[in-house]
């Protein structure tokens, strides 16, 4: 049975905040390969962005957990789109015009034009246009027209999520959930949630052993309820020295 099975977010956690690189966290990804442990990427990023990400990273063996748990990624397939997408954009472009013209999505965007609201490189910003299951966008309107535009999309059945600076539209589905489900496959001994955003919180708590690992440039995290019985615990470092030095630690533990 495997003994650890690892479910990582990636900016701010797994990847330094600033210069996108998982290379502090290389020992703790190679300690966790040969005790045969899983690791299984958590992200809002999409399937294309996730399958460079998964590859260089020596990973390709796992699913990973793409758009914020509205899709999976399975083991060493390549990225599908997604009819999810698809309706959102079909929702999206039957609103009234004052209230679509309020909500411009990445589907909306150039290239250029996301890698300048997301600070990616342009081959970057590509890669993350090519959704399969949500929709981040920028609202313009109102509060007014905020809270009728997502009354809207609760009668469709689309959640409205608002992150530090996109409002993301999805059909449900968490990383929560979707750890669940593949735990459920693997059925390892303990599952491991490392994570630095409030996004995270839910896969956090849900895990036999949850990390919050440190992000400065965060909104932080507030005191989670199994902190105080010690299946929580927060890393002094951040990012991917953070994460490296998290699972070691977990590793060397007896659960």
């Amino acid at each position: 049975m495997m003994r650890f099975l690892v479910f990582s977010d990636l900016d701010g956690t797994l990847l330094d905040h600033e210069t996108y690189s998982f290379d502090a966290a290389r020992p703790a990804l190679a300690a966790l390969a040969e005790a045969g442990c899983g690791v299984v990427l958590a992200s809002s990023k999409t399937g294309p962005e996730i399958a460079r990400l998964r590859a260089a990273m020596g990973l390709a063996d796992w699913p990973a957990i793409v758009e914020n748990g509205a899709g999976v990624l399975e083991a060493g397939a390549a990225p599908e789109a997604g009819t999810e997408y698809a309706r959102l954009r079909i929702w999206l472009g039957a609103l009234p015009g004052d209230m679509r013209a309020a909500f411009r999505g990445f589907g909306d965007m150039s290239d250029a034009e996301v890698a300048e609201v997301t600070g990616l490189a342009p081959n970057e910003a590509a890669l993350a246009r090519q959704r399969g299951f949500t929709e981040p966008g920028l609202w313009t309107g109102s509060e007014a027209a905020l809270e009728a535009f997502l009354a809207r999309a609760g009668e469709a059945g689309i959640a409205a999520r608002q992150g530090g600076r996109f409002l993301t539209l999805s059909f449900g589905a968490t990383k929560a959930d979707r750890m669940a489900e593949i735990a459920a496959r693997y059925a390892p001994e303990a599952t491991v949630a490392l994570g630095d955003a409030p996004n995270d919180v839910e896969m956090i708590e849900a895990a036999d052993i949850g990390v919050i690992v440190q992000n400065p440039g965060g909104p932080g995290l507030p005191k989670l309820p199994k902190e105080e019985a010690g299946r929580i615990f927060r890393t002094q470092e951040s990012g991917p020295h953070g994460w490296n030095r998290a699972v070691l630690s977990i590793l060397s533990r007896e659960i």
